[in-house]
């Protein structure tokens, strides 16, 4: 990487928290400095409480825009002027594009999620899908799912206050596309042994897993050899579900790849460019 910064660097960044384990200033600034783009991606720690100061502050430097992860995805939502059709539909958003003062919303979660599918080689349009969270990032990948052609996508979600804004969001993908979306409970396992029995793909939306935490929501037993195991997460790299999914001779995947596809889809939004995927995969994910 050799970036050269000066008075005309134009500035990107993520926003959430926690990032400091993020690889995306990686990725981004290895690929503005393959592509010769006067451009700069710092990582910034950044919660629900101070993230309206932060995009004022970000707004009045003439950013470029911003990815946004954990725990801003939604709560971002009342602080932008205009949402793209999936990020209206997820009630998600994960890129912002600065367009004259304008932010515009969009979400690239779920374009990241079913291009690491196809890279790997599998093909999930016309069957059926389960998927553990209602976050942000869950209905992104709904979203895009239901967009692309999945047949039938069950939502695991914990039984708490937020629960019917999952079912209404349910309804409304159901209604807007050709995908019927069901929410369970997730700690009913009669329903999530069912559920998973009726589908090719399980993944994880959750943080459940993520760095020091050892816990799955799923038991072993319910996980088999002709079933596609993913989770979103990709710190640590084998999760407690995956290496559940391996002990099972199934197929797994972290979230790595969804990682490297999300941000290719911002980084179009923001440049106009295609990000080099292969070097990226080579200098960032090897």
């Amino acid at each position: 990487m050799n970036l050269q910064l000066d008075g005309h660097t134009q500035l990107l960044c993520l926003l959430g928290h926690p990032v400091s384990h993020s690889i995306s200033p990686k990725m981004h600034n290895e690929s503005f400095s393959k592509l010769g783009l006067n451009m700069a991606y710092l990582a910034f720690d950044i919660t629900p409480d101070n993230l309206k100061t932060a995009l004022l502050g970000l707004k009045a430097q003439n950013f470029v825009g911003c990815n946004l992860t954990m725990p801003l995805k939604t709560a971002v939502l009342p602080m932008l002027d205009e949402l793209s059709q999936a990020a209206r539909l997820s009630q998600s958003v994960n890129t912002i594009v600065n367009k004259d003062g304008r932010l515009i919303g969009h979400t690239t979660d779920g374009i990241g999620y079913m291009d690491s599918l196809l890279d790997q080689d599998f093909h999930v349009i016309g069957e059926n899908m389960t998927i553990l969270g209602a976050g942000g990032a869950a209905t992104s990948i709904v979203t895009e799912a239901a967009l692309q052609g999945v047949k039938k996508i069950y939502m695991m979600k914990r039984k708490n206050k937020t629960f019917q804004e999952a079912v209404d969001f349910a309804a409304k993908i159901t209604q807007e596309t050709s995908c019927q979306v069901i929410v369970l409970d997730q700690n009913d396992h009669d329903a999530l042994r069912s559920a998973i029995e009726d589908s090719r793909l399980l993944t994880n939306a959750t943080n459940v897993g993520m760095e020091d935490d050892k816990n799955s929501l799923v038991p072993p037993e319910f996980l088999r050899k002709d079933l596609l195991v993913s989770d979103i997460i990709y710190h640590p790299e084998m999760t407690t579900l995956l290496k559940d999914a391996k002990a099972a001779n199934a197929r797994y995947m972290n979230g790595k790849y969804m990682l490297l596809f999300q941000g290719a889809a911002s980084f179009r939004l923001w440049t106009g460019y295609d990000m080099p995927v292969d070097y990226i995969k080579e200098t960032c994910f090897s």
